[in-house]
């Protein structure tokens, strides 16, 4: 990172009422000086003020603005700050980016850069810059929520107490390297591989099925598999309420993987829309049917649908595994009697009829229930990136190696490889506190 000043546009180039620049550095408030009528010496931090928008170098008018300038370190990046708010034509941003492009020691920020310059100024750690561009990306409630968890440090807190587990017990063993002669006493033997344990089965707890968040921000995927003319087409269409597929009578219409996106009371799910499943000639069919059945291997959820007038749920005894997520739906229930019916729902089945938008939602909020029952018993501790649960699986593996009954050297690079595993997810990557550890809790040298 240079020291030079950046500058970019926060808001979207294009026409619109209002358009914000951002500039963080340690020139920011030559702007005040360089493209405004107020007498920069005088700004007051945090304060708005309304002034004419200077050209840098011919001191034309480009616009009357709004301004307001934050002081370091108090201020998103840690930086001096200056925000601009001015009108959003595109003529308007044009000449605003050249005058600030003329400014001496300035440049055009990187993406990402005042977030990069607010971790390395300590005003945020990784996983709170990821809820950030998780808040960013945020699509429905749900997302919007779980970001703002993220940015107020709910992930920062949780690995952070496992991380100062571990370097409390690594300052513990670093402090009897330099004692090969000394045997360790019991009790502290015990402690140190009962916190080890601990911190190690609290980590693999947190890594067990945690994959809500990652499917927060992807979306949940969710299959609609069942024999050809089952109704499959029928139902994506009624859930999402637009005709995504085709319907028609004639087996094998669809014969590809049809996707479709919906916002679920806060939850983004995709439905997949699969084609019939059934001993088909038709090269080009087969090919959707093994992509069905690829499909129903990876979703999150899965409908299997049949005509209750002509099957029944046994048809899927093939496809159903034990601890999968899945609901049985009888479709076409306008054609059954009311005794079949019932031994339908004996069976645990969900009728519906698609063609008719009958007991729809309920299917809805049958999904609906699932997801959110898997949010709220993982809130709070959701993993968001595959790289945590990557860093994540590296500090078990050492953690799992640690045996205090081989060379203490070793063991303390166990400890210490596991706490550097963990600081990959925040950013903190710190050699020197283990020194404080050992500092602060022994008496060296004694």
């Amino acid at each position: 990172m240079d020291n030079k000043t950046i500058y970019a546009l926060s808001t979207v180039f294009g026409k619109s009422g209002v358009a914000i620049f951002r500039v963080s550095g340690n020139a920011a408030f030559e702007v005040f000086a360089k493209m405004t009528t107020l007498p920069a010496e005088k700004i007051v931090a945090r304060q708005m003020y309304f002034t004419p928008l200077l050209d840098s170098v011919s001191r034309e008018t480009l616009d009357h603005c709004m301004a307001v300038g934050f002081r370091a370190p108090h201020s998103f990046t840690g930086e001096d700050t200056v925000e601009i708010h001015c009108h959003g034509s595109k003529a308007v941003i044009k000449s605003v980016i050249k005058a600030l492009s003329e400014l001496p020691n300035y440049r055009l920020a990187e993406a990402g850069e005042f977030s990069r310059r607010a971790f390395y100024n300590g005003k945020m750690d990784l996983t709170e810059a990821d809820g950030l561009a998780d808040l960013i990306d945020a699509e429905t409630a749900i997302q919007q929520k779980t970001a703002l968890q993220q940015m107020g440090g709910t992930l920062l807190q949780r690995y952070d107490s496992w991380r100062n587990a571990l370097v409390e017990i690594l300052s513990y063993v670093e402090a009897y390297i330099d004692f090969p002669d000394e045997d360790i006493p019991q009790d502290v033997v015990e402690n140190i591989e009962n916190g080890v344990f601990k911190t190690a089965e609290t980590i693999r707890e947190h890594l067990q099925g945690n994959h809500i968040n990652e499917r927060l921000r992807d979306g949940f995927r969710v299959v609609i598999a069942g024999p050809a003319n089952a109704g499959k087409s029928s139902l994506i269409n009624a859930i999402v309420k637009r005709n995504v597929a085709i319907v028609s009578d004639i087996a094998g219409t669809t014969r590809d993987v049809i996707d479709a996106y919906v916002d679920i009371k806060g939850y983004p799910v995709v439905f997949s829309d699969t084609a019939g499943l059934r001993d088909a000639a038709d090269e080009i069919e087969k090919i959707g049917i093994s992509l069905a059945k690829e499909k129903i291997a990876e979703s999150d959820f899965k409908i299997f649908i049949f005509d209750a007038a002509t099957d029944g749920p046994e048809i899927f005894a093939d496809y159903i595994k034990s601890g999968e997520d899945y609901v049985l739906v009888a479709n076409k229930i306008d054609k059954l009697s009311a005794d079949v019916k019932q031994q339908l729902i004996s069976k645990n089945c969900l009728l519906i009829s698609a063609k008719h938008n009958e007991n729809v939602d309920a299917l809805v909020d049958r999904i609906y229930n699932h997801f959110n029952d898997l949010y709220l018993k993982a809130n709070g501790g959701l993993i968001t990136r595959q790289r945590y649960r990557e860093a994540l699986l590296e500090c078990l593996e050492n953690l799992d190696r640690f045996n205090l009954q081989k060379d203490i050297a070793l063991a303390a690079e166990d400890i210490r490889l596991a706490c550097r595993a963990i600081g990959k997810i925040t950013g903190r990557v710190e050699v020197d506190e283990i020194l404080d550890k050992i500092f602060g809790s022994f008496c060296i040298g004694k």
